[in-house]
């Protein structure tokens, strides 16, 4: 079985074929002007290149190509004719296909060279508002004075977010905090590091319900961690790493509880969405999760706390147009209605450059200062 490779070329002047392979264009001229010298003048190549490309594609093929009779000219041989016969066939079958294809590289590749268009590439935690963000952003109505905007969006855990921007993967990180974070929290343990006044910066976007994930009418009666615990009900948990694993560690020790206590502590699920799917299906109980996810799948939500969605940025980036082109679409009202009619969010600080002491308080130099003294 011979495996197919698709090319395609990026050209101001390409023509309209779907697909196009030399050794066909080559068999299509030979069949046409029955001779190699022919095709040759046809296709604008010298006849040692069109000779010496046969008998190579013979060669690669195990197979002739073109045959010649006594007093002939040029024929293709059968298995030429069948080679020819197949690629007909394909490029009629699969035309819509491959147009499809072709249109959505072509409207890819206008982004490049739209001098008008931004893209931004933003790792972050899972969060459906970027989701609805990405598609608002695309939308004609919505583009800024600067032109289009272009979230190339890659949904991870928090601490990863926060790393690959560090390492120059991506361009603003996303992650989230309890809107008062205490010192001593895991959150503050693990996220410290990461983040330094004078280095990065911190944009506004979001703030959101975490909460559980319940079956429809919450069947457990669950109203709390220590419930979860207490009934032995079925928990799945988000991966390590992520910002709701950080928050549900830090609730649990709020809550005086061990991991250990909950049923499925170690079960976990890469989304917000596939965590809630898992519960529609009845393969578990409850999880910690965002309300948007819940209401997507009929399920029921029980609030646990409030938490801030985050945009982290280098200080280097924070004025280049794509990141400016952010902040500035954030801000609209547009945007802020559309959010604020999503279950569990609300705009907070939507694209305004904050302090870092004012969301991180474990930077709050003022109080450290203080404490010297």
């Amino acid at each position: 079985m011979h495996r197919i490779q698709l090319h395609y070329t990026l050209d101001r002047d390409a023509d309209d074929a779907l697909i196009r392979n030399p050794l066909l264009d080559m068999l299509q001229a030979v069949a046409q002007q029955g001779s190699i010298s022919g095709a040759a003048r046809a296709l604008d190549l010298s006849y040692r290149h069109v000779w010496g490309a046969l008998k190579r594609w013979e060669e690669q093929l195990g197979s002739e190509l073109i045959v010649w009779g006594k007093g002939q000219s040029a024929q293709l041989s059968e298995f030429g004719t069948k080679l020819l016969w197949a690629e007909r066939q394909a490029q009629a079958r699969l035309a819509p296909q491959i147009e499809a294809l072709r249109a959505d590289l072509e409207r890819a590749f206008a982004v490049a060279f739209d001098e008008h268009a931004h893209v931004l590439t933003l790792y972050a935690s899972h969060d459906d508002a970027l989701s609805v963000l990405r598609a608002f952003a695309t939308a004609p109505a919505h583009a800024g004075q600067g032109g289009a905007l272009h979230l190339d969006i890659r949904f991870t855990g928090s601490v990863d977010a926060i790393r690959a921007l560090n390492e120059g993967r991506c361009t603003i990180a996303g992650f989230h905090t309890l809107e008062e974070p205490g010192m001593d929290t895991l959150a503050a343990q693990t996220y410290r590091p990461l983040l330094q006044p004078g280095l990065h910066k911190v944009i506004g976007f979001a703030r959101r319900a975490q909460g559980l994930i319940v079956a429809r009418g919450n069947p457990l009666d669950l109203t709390s961690l220590a419930d979860v615990a207490r009934t032995g009900a079925r928990f799945v948990n988000r991966p390590l790493g992520t910002g709701t694993r950080v928050l549900l560690t830090d609730l649990l020790a709020q809550a005086g509880l061990e991991p250990a206590e909950i049923e499925g502590y170690d079960r976990d699920e890469p989304s917000h969405a596939a965590l809630a799917q898992a519960i529609a299906a009845g393969s578990a109980d409850v999880g910690m999760g965002i309300e948007l996810a819940a209401r997507a799948r009929g399920l029921d939500f029980v609030p646990l706390v409030y938490e801030r969605y985050h945009l982290a940025c280098l200080k280097s980036s924070l004025e280049q147009p794509a990141t400016r082109a952010l902040r500035e679409l954030l801000q609209t009202p547009a945007w802020q209605r559309r959010m604020a009619a999503m279950p569990g969010y609300a705009p907070m600080h939507c694209g305004e450059v904050l302090a870092m002491s004012r969301v991180l308080p474990w930077w709050n130099f003022t109080r450290r200062r203080a404490a010297a003294r």
